[in-house]
C-alpha cells in the first residue's frame, strides 16, 4: 500500500487503541484456562490474529463478537493425536510465547512464520531444548519441537528479549513440579515481564519473585475470567508525537496505573525537547522509531540502549537512518547508540520505505505531516494498528492511500 501525506495539522482527541502486548497475554491465558473466558476490546491486528490462530491450532475454541473474544481453553499438555502446525506469520511475540508451550505434550509441534521472523534469535529455547533432550529443528520458515520440559531451575540472560521470559512464565506453572526462573542481570524490558505476571494473576496463576528469581509452583490451573484489554501506550505515542509536528492532539484511553514500560514516552518526549540528556531506551525499544522522529523535529538527541533495535521487524535504527536522510536529517548509528543530529527538514525527493515495519511507517507518517511525501509499503501498519491512517484522517491529517 502507498500512502501520500500532505503538510497538515491534526486536531482533536485520539483514543489509544487496545494494547497488542496485553491482548497477546490475556488471550494466551484464556486459551490455557478451564472453562470459557471473555476478553473485551480486542483489536484484530495481524499479530493478534496470529495468536488466535495458534490457540485454535492447539485446540482452544474461539469465537468473536465485535471486539469481544470468547475463549474455551484447552489443556496443552494433552496430546492431540497428530503433529500440529501453529501459524505465527510475522509475529515474534507469538512465536516466542508459544514455543515452550509446545514442549508440554510430547507430540511434534511445528511453528511456522516468515523467513524474516525465523531469522530472529531463538537461541534461548534452542539451548534449553538441548539441555532437556527436546527435539528442536529450525528451518527457513519453521521451527519444529517435540518432547517435554521438566520442572527445575531455569537460567536465562536478562539482556535478551523479555518474550523468552514471558514464554517460560506461561509454561512453567503447568509442569508437575516446582520451578525457579533465574534472570541473569542486567534485566532489560522488565515492564513486559510485569505485564505477563499481571495477566497470569488475573487468571489465577501466582508467581512470586525475589530480586531476579521467579518462584513458580507446579500443577497450577488457569481459571477462566472476564477481562478487558487496556489502551496501548506504544501506539498512543504516535498521536502524542504529532504535537511536536505542530498539531494539537489530546490522547485518551490510557490507564494511569498501567504496567506498560512504554508509558514513559511522555517523559522521554519532554526530555528530547527540553534537555540534552542522553536517553536510554533499553527498557522500551519499541519506542525507538517514534523517539527518533520526535528528536528530528526538536533539534536532535542522543540515545543509548539501542542494540536490540537490529532484531525487530526491521533493523529499526538503520531503517530510520535511511528514511530520515531523505528528509534532510542526519542520523548516526553506533553499536549501542543512535545520534539524531540537528538538521533542517525538507520534503523528500523520492518515496520513503516502510521497511515492512509498522512502527517505521507510523513514525515516518508523523514526519510527513510537516514535509509532505509518500510512504511505500504502508500496509505494514496492519501488524499492530490496522486503522492507523483512518484515525489520522479523522484528526484532520490530509492523506490518501491505496494499493501500489
Amino acid at each position: 500500500m502507498r500512502v501520500e501525506i500532505r503538510p497538515s495539522k491534526a486536531h482533536g482527541t485520539a483514543t489509544a487503541p487496545p494494547s497488542k502486548s496485553m491482548a497477546h497475554r490475556l488471550l494466551i491465558c484464556a486459551g490455557l484456562a478451564e472453562g470459557e473466558s471473555v476478553v473485551r476490546l480486542i483489536a484484530f491486528s495481524q499479530d493478534v490474529k496470529a495468536t488466535i490462530a495458534c490457540l485454535r491450532a492447539l485446540g482452544a475454541e474461539i469465537r468473536t463478537d465485535g471486539d469481544t473474544v470468547y475463549v474455551k481453553g484447552v489443556d496443552v499438555r494433552k496430546p492431540l493425536g497428530s503433529s500440529t502446525t501453529l501459524p505465527c506469520n510475522e509475529c515474534g511475540s507469538t512465536l516466542r510465547f508459544f514455543t515452550p508451550l509446545c514442549m508440554l505434550s510430547g507430540e511434534e509441534r511445528v511453528l511456522t512464520g516468515s523467513a524474516y521472523l525465523m531469522k530472529r534469535p531463538m537461541t534461548v529455547y534452542e539451548e534449553l531444548a538441548q539441555e532437556q533432550n527436546v527435539r528442536f529443528v529450525k528451518a527457513d520458515e519453521s521451527i519444529t519441537v517435540q518432547g517435554c520440559l521438566h520442572s527445575g531451575v531455569y537460567e536465562v540472560p536478562g539482556n535478551i528479549s523479555s518474550q523468552f521470559i514471558s514464554g517460560l512464565l506461561f509454561t512453567l506453572p503447568l509442569l508437575s513440579g516446582d520451578s525457579e526462573l533465574r534472570i541473569l542481570p542486567p534485566i532489560e524490558s522488565k515492564p513486559y515481564i510485569d505485564m505477563t505476571i499481571s495477566a497470569l494473576r488475573d487468571f489465577g496463576v501466582n508467581i512470586s519473585n525475589k530480586e531476579n528469581t521467579y518462584y513458580i509452583k507446579g500443577s497450577q490451573r488457569y481459571a477462566a475470567c472476564k477481562t478487558t484489554v487496556e489502551g496501548d501506550c506504544s501506539n498512543a505515542a504516535f498521536f502524542e508525537a504529532l504535537n511536536f509536528a505542530g498539531s494539537d492532539v489530546t490522547v485518551g484511553g490510557l490507564r494511569e496505573d498501567t504496567l506498560q514500560g512504554d508509558r514513559i514516552y511522555k517523559i522521554l518526549f519532554k526530555k528530547i525537547k527540553n534537555t540534552d540528556e542522553v536517553i536510554d531506551i533499553a527498557d522500551c525499544p519499541d519506542l525507538g522509531p517514534v523517539l527518533f522522529a520526535v528528536a528530528a523535529l526538536c533539534g536532535g538527541a542522543r540515545f543509548t540502549g539501542t542494540r536490540r533495535l537490529r532484531i525487530k521487524e526491521s533493523d529499526r535504527a538503520e531503517a530510520m537512518r535511511r528514511e530520515l536522510d531523505k528528509l534532510g536529517v542526519t542520523v548516526e548509528v553506533g553499536e549501542n547508540t543512535v545520534d539524531v543530529l540537528p538538521s533542517v527538514l525538507h520534503a523528500p525527493s523520492q518515496p520513503l520505505s516502510g521497511h515492512n515495519d509498522h512502527r517505521i511507517v507510523m513514525a515516518l507518517s508523523v514526519m510527513l505531516t510537516v514535509t509532505g511525501g509518500v510512504i511505500e509499503g504502508a500496509q505494514a501498519v496492519d501488524k499492530s494498528f490496522p486503522d492507523f491512517f483512518d484515525r489520522l484522517k479523522d484528526l484532520g491529517v490530509d492523506l490518501t492511500y491505496g494499493m501500489d
